[in-house]
């Protein structure tokens, strides 16, 4: 059986799709993804999910895992939520489903209780994290946000069940590998053996700072800069000077280099306070990491808190975890395709 997964993130909606054996065992795995800035092209969900599908052999079925409900396109996410199932449904011929608090939910039961279905990807994750250690914390960064889920004997165990309740408990940071505001994470940065305050603008993006560090490449900055520019080291550096309304004549390399490492600290130490403040809660203290941040935030953020941690690439290929949630969706589409008759099953 083949089943893709989808999550459609507000920026990016990743894709994976597995290959399943008779009882559920996964065969091949494959993924992708594609930049889709939701609050601007909500229109092209339902082409875009073709289009990443088309280089594929025919699947079976298909999940939908969705945080794009929070994009300012939409006035509440109920509207969002029923906006994205009722096209990713469409999309396709096959059976759909979709990532929901409590399971799998079929477009009636999205449609019923739209919330349900509301940022709930980190649910497809978690069961790979289990797979890893049954009693752990997944740690998820991917380019906008970072997930801190407790896991307890493979299931997980989240006090918060949306995110406006996760932010509120520590299991929800929004800070990302990519798209997160620097002005958000520093109030002050260092500069000429004195902390100079930042400009409160969308200058630039923790994408920036990374690239400054080489803790990624060209090729992981998806998405858009904030000044329209480039995305070669000097551009990511003149944005960086900006956040101290400087530019690359007022500011040497070492300069935004130091500015740079200073904020890339100051987001692995929040993500590792909340992940402490989980861990401490749960009394749990092994962390199951993955995403885009997995080896540059997530893995920090573990040794800063003095967590032990696995990395997800143990089960997964490295730029398979990337896609973890698209994964996850997959998985979670086979399982509940085999309590159903798929003959029949489309628009249950």
């Amino acid at each position: 059986m083949r089943i893709a997964g989808f999550d459609i993130g507000g920026a990016n909606t990743d894709l994976a799709v597995v290959e399943l054996d008779e009882s559920g065992n996964l065969l091949k795995l494959a993924t992708d993804f594609s930049y889709l800035p939701m609050w601007r092209r909500k229109e092209d969900l339902s082409d875009v999910l073709k289009e990443l599908l088309e280089p594929f052999d025919e699947v079976d079925a298909v999940g939908i895992s969705m945080t794009a409900e929070l994009v300012d396109a939409y006035k509440t996410k109920t509207e969002g939520v029923i906006d994205i199932a009722t096209k990713s449904n469409d999309a396709f011929e096959v059976p759909v489903a979709f990532v929901g608090l409590e399971g799998m939910m079929s477009l009636k039961n999205v449609l019923n209780e739209p919330m349900k279905a509301a940022a709930a990807n980190w649910i497809a994750t978690a069961p790979l994290a289990a797979k890893i250690k049954p009693d752990t914390i997944l740690l998820d960064t991917g380019s906008t946000t970072t997930d801190i889920i407790p896991i307890k004997n493979g299931n997980e165990c989240a006090k918060g069940r949306s995110d406006l309740e996760r932010l509120q408990t520590g299991e929800l940071v929004y800070s990302g590998t990519l798209r997160t505001n620097v002005a958000a994470l520093v109030e002050k940065v260092p500069l000429n053996n004195t902390m100079a305050r930042v400009a409160s603008e969308l200058f630039a993006i923790t994408a920036d700072m990374h690239m400054v560090l080489g803790n990624i490449t060209k090729k992981n900055y998806t998405g858009d800069t904030m000044d329209g520019a480039g995305k070669s080291i000097k551009d990511c550096r003149r944005r960086i000077s900006r956040v101290v309304c400087g530019d690359l004549d007022v500011l040497g390399t070492d300069e935004i280099e130091n500015i740079s490492a200073y904020i890339c600290s100051e987001q692995v130490r929040k993500i590792s306070e909340a992940l402490k403040e989980v861990s401490n809660r749960n009394h749990l203290y092994h962390v199951v990491t993955t995403g885009l941040g997995m080896d540059i935030i997530a893995s920090r953020a573990c040794e800063l808190a003095g967590l032990d941690f696995t990395a997800m690439d143990k089960i997964l290929k490295k730029e398979d975890c990337v896609n973890a949630p698209a994964v996850g969706t997959a998985l979670l589409m086979g399982e509940y395709l085999d309590k159903k008759n798929l003959e029949g099953f489309k628009g249950l």
